[in-house]
This record gives structure tokens, sequence and C-alpha cells, in this order.
């Protein structure tokens, strides 16, 4: 018995297919590089001894801080490839908004290899034995670095996250109830950075660090998600 192939019907079907591997590969980079967002936290820690009045006549060790510098450089990095790597997709829903993300992004990363600038200038005058004389200089460093840290790593996750979050809700390539994460944890994270920049609250109060909860709740999960389970089906995955 023949049996009739339905040739343009098998190509669409592999056409189809091939598409789909190729969102997978998409959500799949685009999770692992969210996840990979996180690995500087440690700089908590790492940056506690540059913060001391005392470290540029000390002779404790710079390598914490250099460490700290380069997962810093890595963030910025994969910040700036969660973007461009989602624009494809993303501006299929809204190119404006897309777009958007991506310029946000790169602000943002610019402040974060700003804010490492700074505290590598401290390190070298460390290492060059500028002693007591430079003391002024490197406190003002530290302060440059605070500074800028809450605008490139308080304010501006927020936008990138109301953009995202957003992009995300109205294309529905994740759970909206994910989505919605991101747009109304944005929220709290720019009144935090507000009343920080009002010296209402310090940087390192519990109430700061609660206001970025959500957010990096938001990022987190969809990192988890996005490699796990990859985007939903939706008009953009069915490429209408």
């Amino acid at each position: 018995m023949n049996a009739t192939i339905n040739i343009p019907r098998v190509k669409a079907q592999a056409t189809k297919k091939t598409k789909m591997s190729s969102l997978r590969k998409t959500s799949l980079l685009a999770g692992v590089l969210y996840l990979l967002t996180f690995v500087s936290i440690p700089t908590v820690a790492l940056y506690g001894p540059i913060h001391l009045p005392g470290y540029i006549t000390g002779s404790g060790s710079d390598n914490p801080v250099i460490i700290g510098g380069i997962l810093e450089i890595i963030v910025a990095l994969a910040g700036i490839s969660t973007a461009v790597v989602l624009y494809p997709v993303l501006r299929k829903q809204n190119a404006t908004a897309a777009l958007g993300l991506v310029a946000a992004r790169i602000l943002e990363s610019g402040t974060i290899f700003v804010g490492v600038a700074f505290l590598l200038s401290i390190v070298t005058l460390h290492q060059a034995g500028a002693g007591a004389d430079a003391l002024a200089t490197s406190r003002a460093l530290v302060a440059l670095y605070d500074r800028i840290f809450l605008l490139g790593q308080s304010f501006m996750p927020a936008i990138c996250d109301l953009l995202l979050g957003y992009l995300l809700y109205q294309s529905r390539l994740v759970p909206r109830a994910l989505a919605m994460i991101g747009m109304l944890g944005a929220l709290p994270l720019i009144a935090g950075y507000i009343a920080m920049m009002f010296g209402v609250v310090e940087r390192n109060s519990p109430i700061a660090g609660l206001s970025a909860i959500l957010v990096a709740l938001f990022e987190f999960s969809l990192g988890i998600y996005l490699v796990v389970k990859g985007f939903k089906h939706s008009t953009i995955t069915a490429g209408k």
C-alpha cells in the first residue's frame, strides 16, 4: 500500500520544530545569564574592609576587593547579555519597550563598571603606598562608589524589571503571576531608592534590603523558569 506524503505539511512541521528549538536555546541562555547576575552577592562581605577609614593606610590584602570587582564585571556583562538575548523575542511584542530594556540594561551595567573603577582606584593607591596623604581621596572614592551603587543597582534594576515584567505579561511567554512580581517588585525598590537618596534609611538597613526582595525573587525565579521550562506557547512563539 503506497502512503501519500504531504510534503508542504512535513516542511511546515520541520520549520516549526526548528523554530521552537531556537526559542528553547534562547530561553535557556537567558535563564543562565539571569542566574549569573547573582554571583556578586559575596561583594557585601568582600567590600567590607574597603569601607573602613584606615584601609588605605593598612597592610591588609587587596584580593577581596579585586575579586569583588571581577564578580561585579561579570554581573554587568551578564546584565547586558540578558536584554540582548531576549530582544529578538520581546521585540515581537513591543519593539520600543524591548529596545528600552536593552538601553536600560546598558546604562545599569555602565554604572557598575564605573563603580568598580572607583574601588580599583583605591586599590591602586593602596598598592602604591600612598599612605595618609591619600585618605581623603580614598574616602571620596568610597563615597562615589556607594552613591553610584544606589543608582546602578537599586534604581536601574527597577526600571529594567518594569519593562521586562510588562513585556512578559503582555506576551504570556512566562506565567503572568511571575511577570507581575517583576512589575510590582519595582515599586518598593524605587521607593527604597528615593528614601536612601534623602537619607531616610541607610543603604545597609533592613528596610533597604526588604525593598529589593521582590526584584531579586523575580529575576532569580525567571532564571530558574527559563532554564527548566522555557517560554510558554503564545502568539509570539507561534509566530502569529
